[in-house]
């Protein structure tokens, strides 16, 4: 069973979506390890400056390389844009090479290019901008899907 992890910056603070995480690491538990790692959100006042900005990026940076291991795949929404099968696909690339992953979200003003470039793959929802807490769901339910796709379970229509 590989091992899967989510390193996000920030922690949700809506209970519903929360609840919903919760419910799909639940669920993921039997095909997966799944963990999800919270790292602090910096943040130096409401109206940062540029140099504040790069401040920020560079210690959520090196949070978030001491997280990763494994196949990096950054959410970016400059990334490539998968649908549920092609995604479940890339899943079960994985799965077969009993690589573990780490999915990455980074902050509000990105990630440093130094997490960039630990990155294998960088993948795209949307070219929307979504808050960090919903997208975090999407995600969590995208990987639960890729293995119902991968195991032929009725989930995925």
């Amino acid at each position: 069973m590989i091992k899967i992890k989510v390193v996000c910056v920030g922690k949700i603070k809506e209970k519903y979506f929360a609840d919903a995480v919760k419910e799909y690491e639940k669920r993921l538990s039997r095909y997966c390890q799944f963990q999800i790692k919270e790292l602090k959100e910096e943040n130096f006042n409401d109206n940062p400056t540029e140099s504040d900005v790069k401040t920020i990026i560079k210690k959520e940076g090196e949070s978030i390389l001491k997280e990763i291991k494994g196949k990096v795949i950054l959410l970016d929404i400059k990334g490539k844009e998968y649908s549920s099968v092609e995604f479940s696909t890339l899943i079960k690339d994985f799965v077969d090479k009993g690589e573990e992953v780490t999915f990455i979200i980074g902050g509000s003003y990105g990630v440093s290019q130094e997490v960039k470039d630990k990155a294998s793959a960088k993948i795209s929802f949307s070219k929307m901008t979504f808050p960090h807490t919903l997208f975090r769901v999407m995600l969590v339910e995208q990987i639960y899907r890729a293995y119902t796709i991968i195991n032929g379970a009725k989930y995925h229509k």
